[in-house]
């Protein structure tokens, strides 16, 4: 009982302070000590023995293997965004599409964007560092409030493309492993899941954003924004291809290299960036100055959460709430959507959430004669809902590290499109299947 309080208190709390703004690398080893403490977890290796666990072992092993994993990504994500903007690419992009298309569309184009890179094979975290340039620079231009920018980059990015049939994104391929199913699994109620998360989700991010302009908010330009002076920029064509360059590379090298294919797709897009728009830079090398910080404090953050992460899963309540999770009685397509869901919430990750729940899973259910494509869906789209809660690393890095903004201000239109419409989302799946769509 004291540890299952220890683990919805320490999660209550990371998630409170979060919101009100602490600084994750404090809030992180907080919670996760308070989760440690009403568990009876040891503190330290040295109380233990060897590969037992303690919360400075366990926490720093989430911190370190996450660190370990993502930096060169998260480092070349960071440059590649500052060099797009240094460079004015991002600017005459932005500038292109404003001209073309006329400011409504502004948010449309930076969904897109998003979309376009992510069912391309190009990391999340990534995704947003490379496209963030572009938005802030389209925003500044329709005067829309900036605070809706996250919202935007997490719609393009971790709803209708990550867990859709076809992804090249992780949330869509570790079913595979344990369903002997395709990426390709239930493709027929994925496209219809997918065009409504589309369609619903930009409607209510547009209504949220034009009710917000309505009360009279407005762009606002912070010191640490790069100068909008008037200057030669690039032709556009000149500030797409080096995104085109990442799209390409990491589709060609993902079957082979997995995430690893970033870091040379990254690399392809800052070295095309350069070569291409080289007379139109600022300040090329403190441009890598400043995107090497931007990395430093994202996955800082981020790690902060995955320590958490790495306490919570080793105390006795966790593995009661997952046993819990994976009998819930009745259909087996709702309990799995319940079961990887919460857990994904747990943990604040989405991929935690599948890792976990299906081993348990899919033996079991395999078993009763569950179609394994419609489970594989299921699983897929419903791990993208409840991830999304405000201790999610992929909502702190977009939230606070690379758009500057609070969860306050910024998380309420991130939670509307990335945890309600994914959990709608989930449940037309569910519907379909059950009514024999796709089986």
């Amino acid at each position: 009982m004291l540890s299952m309080i220890g683990l919805i208190g320490g999660l209550a709390l990371l998630i409170f302070l979060t919101m009100r703004g602490m600084n994750l690398l404090i809030v992180g080893p907080i919670s996760a000590l308070f989760v440690a403490v009403f568990s009876g977890m040891p503190l330290f290796p040295q109380l233990v023995e060897e590969g037992a666990a303690n919360f400075v072992g366990n926490y720093m092993s989430g911190f370190s293997g996450f660190v370990t994993a993502w930096y060169m990504m998260f480092l070349l994500g960071a440059i590649f965004g500052k060099v797009m903007e240094d460079s004015g690419a991002a600017d005459s992009v932005s500038e292109f599409i404003v001209d073309k298309l006329g400011m409504k569309y502004a948010v449309l184009a930076i969904v897109a964007a998003c979309a376009v890179l992510t069912y391309g094979g190009v990391s999340l975290f990534v995704v947003a560092f490379s496209v963030y340039p572009m938005a802030l620079s389209l925003f500044r231009q329709a005067n829309l409030p900036r605070r809706f920018i996250p919202a935007a980059l997490a719609f393009g990015s971790v709803t209708f493309t990550m867990t859709s049939a076809g992804s090249p994104e992780i949330q869509n391929w570790i079913p595979i492993q344990f369903l002997d199913t395709s990426p390709l699994a239930g493709w027929e109620v994925s496209a219809i899941v997918a065009v409504f998360m589309m369609i619903f989700g930009y409607w209510w991010l547009k209504r949220m954003i034009t009710k917000a302009v309505a009360k009279g908010e407005k762009f606002v330009a912070r010191k640490t924004d790069p100068m909008m002076e008037k200057r030669e920029l690039p032709h556009p064509l000149m500030g797409l291809i080096p995104l085109v360059v990442v799209l390409v590379i990491s589709f060609i090298f993902h079957d082979s290299l997995k995430q690893s294919a970033l870091i040379i797709a990254l690399l392809g897009g800052v070295v095309s960036a350069y070569l291409l728009n080289r007379k139109y830079f600022k300040n090329f090398w403190e441009a890598l100055s400043e995107g090497t910080m931007g990395a430093l404090i994202a996955i800082g953050n981020t790690a902060a959460v995955v320590g958490f992460g790495g306490v919570a899963k080793a105390v006795p309540a966790f593995q009661t709430a997952v046993d819990a999770m994976t009998n819930i009685p009745g259909s087996p397509l709702i309990g799995a959507a319940i079961a990887v869901s919460v857990i994904a919430g747990m943990t604040g990750s989405a991929s935690g959430g599948q890792a976990i729940a299906l081993p348990l899973l899919a033996p079991h259910y395999m078993d009763m004669g569950v179609n394994p494509e419609a489970l594989h869906r299921v699983a897929a789209i419903s791990s993208g809902a409840l991830d999304s809660l405000p201790h999610n690393g992929y909502v702190v890095t977009t939230v606070r590290a690379i758009c500057g903004e609070s969860h306050q201000d910024a998380y309420n239109p991130v939670a509307a499109v990335t945890v309600i419409v994914p959990l709608i989302g989930v449940t037309i799946a569910i519907i379909l299947f059950s009514l024999g769509l796709g089986i």
